[in-house]
């Protein structure tokens, strides 16, 4: 990072951004060609949980190669300007790495939907039927790098 004066080094913040933010976006790097893959998801114990079915574009870059790159951003604000070069934008975001798994076993498919539930705002304990989740599967990615960076003022 350039400017370390825009790092986020307070967890707390970081654990805020990645539990209030409402999209996900994973970088995927397959045959010498970028794919952004905007998800919902949900978070907990450094693990990434996302539901998708069992085929398409997301599973094909997996097979081929498991490790990925996300983005997600909380709380931006385009700041106006009295000229064009005044403008700016106050954000939050996070950047983190990891290698992504697909999870077929029915009970972790179900703690996984658990998780993403509770963070849109559902139950925390759902009943899922079993022809629903033979038709997806979950991914999960394993967070061993996160970065945060903001700009702008925060009262936190």
């Amino acid at each position: 990072m350039r400017r370390f004066d825009k790092l986020i080094t307070d967890t707390q913040i970081i654990e805020k951004i990645l539990n209030e933010s409402s999209i996900c976006r994973i970088g995927f790097s397959v045959d010498g060609e970028a794919h952004i893959v905007p998800v919902n998801f949900g978070y907990l114990n450094n693990k990434l949980f996302i539901h998708s079915a069992t085929g398409g574009n997301k599973i094909d870059f997996i097979k081929k190669n498991n490790r990925v790159c996300f983005e997600m951003e909380l709380d931006h604000e385009i700041m106006t300007g009295k000229a064009a070069c005044d403008w700016t934008t106050k954000y939050r975001s996070i950047i983190g790495y990891g290698n992504i798994s697909i999870i077929d076993d029915i009970s972790q498919k179900n703690a996984g939907l658990d998780i993403i539930m509770l963070k849109y705002g559902g139950p925390a304990k759902n009943a899922y039927s079993e022809k629903n989740l033979e038709k997806m599967v979950l991914l999960v990615i394993e967070i061993d790098n996160l970065t945060g960076k903001q700009s702008g003022k925060w009262e936190d």
